[in-house]
């Protein structure tokens, strides 16, 4: 995984903001979706940080 948590965050609030207004039900519904991903992405970089910090010290 290359991205940080702050990034796949900024990602997600980046399809919120630029898709989230959207009048197509479908499209709030698939960008909210990817955002959920993106944010999911985001615990697992963080726990995947916190391991590695308690292997290492």
């Amino acid at each position: 995984m290359s991205e940080t948590a702050q990034e796949c965050r900024d990602r997600a609030a980046a399809l919120r903001a630029t898709h989230g207004t959207s009048p197509l039900t479908n499209v709030r519904d698939r960008y909210e979706a990817a955002a959920l991903k993106w944010e999911a992405m985001a615990e697992t970089a963080e726990r995947i940080v916190k391991q590695r910090a308690a292997r290492c010290g």
